[in-house]
């Protein structure tokens, strides 16, 4: 039990604060820099769809928005056999050039991304969801990374806000992972881009997968391919948060069965012997983190089994009473505006999915059908809610 113990929480410790640090110290001994330079490469926007007749006039609006000339620029809606008024709003911009692309029988998001890249024309395919609020120069500033030439894809920073546009304190998280991010890309590469919007080169889409998380898979695909994956914090998505805490857990759910399927399918990279660099990324951000949940139940139970000595028993009670706060603050969204409530909470929240997913997964179940999760409206710019 001792031995359990103490293997659990150097493993929980590692995963969630010992990667990042040896991150920071190993990307400041040998930081790799990506020489960003203007160009101007051809771009096809592709915007995957699923039911958004209440938010695609608006992100329609925002792309064209983009400041990127126009001869160069390509938009295409990729459209999940979308049954409400998705696809009528599409064509309304088609003397603007926006083009639509129909999925016959919903597939899945990748299956219709798929489809899109199939008739895209640009060198450089950035792919965006409805819900993602982008910058004026978001594509401009993308491209520029692909002026190094050892660079593959690019990921955008995620930020969340409320219907006005003011960042919310849930963004806790994502501004952790957005931190993770920024070390990862300074050290190699990244090992996941973000889903509401990122830009890759378009060979390496030539191996699309329809079923296979995209956002995943792009990283995946260019580690193979001998290319980088990095961020650019210049570029932010901006999304707003999801309201419901029960949409919120399926939302966790979805996402984290996606990620272990894309894993699995590729455990390969977790050979160091032969992606060096990329397999550690790969183990310590991934592999660790779709696991931690055995972690830290061997770790309360092995301090509950050791509690008869001080440390394990007080060690024993504050796991307890965190997981205590977390489901308190599930079971009560209102106490989840006390930032001690709220980190227990999410963090909970997180632990419970990955074992949902999990078992979802040993026991066949893919999640391949696509639900997009149902955000609030922001207006374009942040200024207040969409009317």
């Amino acid at each position: 039990m001792t031995v359990l113990f103490w293997t659990s929480i150097l493993l929980v410790t590692y995963t969630y604060v010992g990667y990042p640090l040896v991150l920071w110290a190993l990307g400041r001994l040998r930081p790799r820099h990506v020489r960003k330079q203007r160009v101007c490469p051809s771009v096809s926007v592709i915007i995957a769809a699923r039911n958004e007749a209440d938010k695609v006039r608006d992100k329609l609006h925002n792309t064209l928005a983009l400041d990127y000339p126009s001869s160069l620029l390509e938009v295409i809606v990729a459209s999940d056999a979308s049954d409400d008024r998705t696809d009528e709003i599409v064509r309304e911009f088609a003397p603007q050039g926006v083009r639509l692309v129909r999925s016959p029988q919903r597939g899945g998001k990748e299956y219709a991304q798929g489809l899109a890249v199939a008739v895209a024309n640009g060198e450089i395919l950035v792919f965006s969801d409805v819900a993602a609020v982008l910058e004026p120069n978001a594509v401009s500033e993308l491209v520029e990374n692909f002026a190094d030439s050892r660079v593959g894809a690019v990921s955008t920073e995620d930020l969340l806000v409320d219907t006005a546009g003011v960042p919310t304190g849930e963004g806790l998280y994502v501004k952790y992972e957005m931190w993770v991010r920024r070390l990862e890309s300074q050290f190699h590469s990244l090992v996941g881009l973000s889903g509401s919007c990122f830009a890759i080169r378009r060979e390496l889409c030539a191996h699309w997968s329809p079923t296979l998380a995209s956002d995943f898979m792009g990283a995946i695909q260019a580690a193979r391919d001998g290319y980088r994956a990095v961020t650019d914090p210049s570029v932010r998505g901006t999304l707003t948060t999801v309201t419901s805490a029960r949409l919120e857990v399926h939302r966790k759910i979805r996402t984290f069965l996606r990620g272990i399927t894309v894993l699995m399918a590729n455990l390969d990279l977790l050979n160091p012997l032969t992606h060096g660099r990329f397999a550690f990324l790969l183990i310590s951000h991934k592999l660790l983190r779709f696991v931690s949940p055995l972690f830290l139940i061997a770790l309360l139970t092995a301090s509950g089994m050791l509690m008869g000595e001080g440390m394990y028993r007080l060690l024993f009670w504050g796991q307890v009473s965190f997981y205590g706060l977390g489901m308190l603050g599930l079971l009560f969204p209102s106490l989840q505006h006390s930032k001690f409530v709220r980190i227990p909470c999410y963090f909970t929240v997180v632990q419970m999915a990955l074992i949902v997913a999990w078992g979802r997964y040993l026991r066949g179940h893919r999640q391949v059908a696509w639900e997009p999760s149902k955000r609030p409206r922001i207006a374009i710019g942040g200024r207040g809610p969409a009317q």
